[in-house]
């Protein structure tokens, strides 16, 4: 298969561009294009042998449900039975955007899509290329991030091509994703609701809605409680995720006591010989050397380093190092979704109280 990459405009995207990438989805082929979070790797969500390619170019396992996106919450009846009411309040609160619904599913979503689960993800993305490519297709699109599963998440064309080309048949060329990470996704079939995944909608912003009636996904019982159930009801929700090629080390605490164990760490592997480099807020930058320093972005403005944390994680990869020795972020804002992406893909989690 011979990729395309085509240039769309992320504001006013051209209708002709579209169109062509409607019909490949209404052939029951695939496309990535933009969403406001990350690029996601689309098929008609109603066509089960579509879907299934999804899986085939990611390699990713069929027990790991699917996110379905929808034009508007008026679409959500085809997909979900019942819908809550409280759905539709928080659909006029955050849609379009990056918030996903669990819901229970109707008849007309093929097993594949929700992993043979009772349950199924949907979301209605506020990138206007998504928006663009989903009213002209006629159909709810599936799509999950575009790259090679369990990998870092792509955030332009050009990571979607690295991990993808020969794959998909089209990659609308959008430029980079605004948002940076994955949706929020919120199980509204538990009482009370559950955050299974921080993402995009800041857990404060679902609280303002919600009140105190809220929980978020630990990391222990909950997640054993929904296998025993026999399938997982949303992405995101695996051990090991969103993680580079490099193997990376997240160092947590105070910053006191985390900026020394990180160069004393960086001091042991470059005596045994290995490549290292620093993933670090501006704030670190003092303290640490310039070589094979990588900011992620400031403290106080997390948004930006949600931005460029695959950014980041792919610039090392690419850089051919051993080792990755990364600080963790506040758990405030979208401090809740880096943290969750970084603690996934770390291979090793050290918390530094003394030192």
């Amino acid at each position: 298969m011979i990729t395309q990459i085509k240039r769309i405009n992320p504001k006013v995207p051209e209708s002709e561009v579209i169109e062509q990438a409607a019909a490949v989805i209404n052939a029951g082929r695939l496309v990535a294009f933009p969403t406001e979070t990350v690029y996601g790797l689309g098929a008609d969500a109603l066509n089960e042998a579509a879907v299934k390619k999804i899986f085939a170019a990611k390699e990713r396992p069929f027990h790991d449900p699917i996110i379905v996106h929808i034009a508007d919450a008026a679409d959500l009846p085809r997909l979900a039975n019942p819908v809550p009411q409280i759905a539709y309040n928080l659909a006029a609160a955050f849609w379009p955007g990056p918030l996903t619904l669990i819901l229970p599913r109707t008849s007309l979503v093929p097993d594949v899509i929700t992993a043979g689960g009772p349950t199924v993800a949907v979301r209605c993305p506020a990138h206007p290329v998504a928006q663009a490519l989903i009213a002209a297709a006629g159909t709810p699109i599936g799509a999950p991030s575009a790259n090679r599963f369990s990998r870092t998440s792509p955030t332009t064309a050009q990571h979607v091509y690295e991990d993808l080309r020969g794959r998909v048949d089209i990659i609308l060329d959008g430029g980079s994703t605004p948002v940076g990470v994955e949706s929020t996704v919120l199980d509204l079939t538990r009482e009370p609701p559950l955050v299974l995944r921080p993402g995009g909608v800041p857990l404060e912003a679902l609280r303002a809605i919600l009140g105190d009636g809220l929980w978020v996904m630990g990391n222990g019982a909950e997640v054993e409680g929904y296998k025993a159930e026999g399938a997982l009801p949303s992405p995101g929700m695996m051990d090991r995720h969103y993680a580079p090629r490099t193997p990376l080390w997240l160092f947590d605490g105070p910053d006191t006591l985390v900026r020394p164990a990180m160069l004393e760490a960086r001091r042991k592997a470059l005596v045994a010989g290995q490549r290292v480099a620093l993933m670090a807020a501006a704030e670190d930058e003092p303290f640490f050397p310039a070589e094979q320093l990588y900011i992620v972005g400031s403290l106080t403005n997390l948004e930006g380093a949600a931005q460029n944390l695959f950014r980041t994680m792919r610039a090392i990869d690419r850089a051919g190092i051993d080792l990755i020795l990364c600080r963790n972020f506040p758990a405030v804002g979208l401090g809740a979704a880096i943290r969750d992406r970084l603690r996934r893909a770390a291979e090793k989690q050290l918390t530094i109280t003394n030192y």
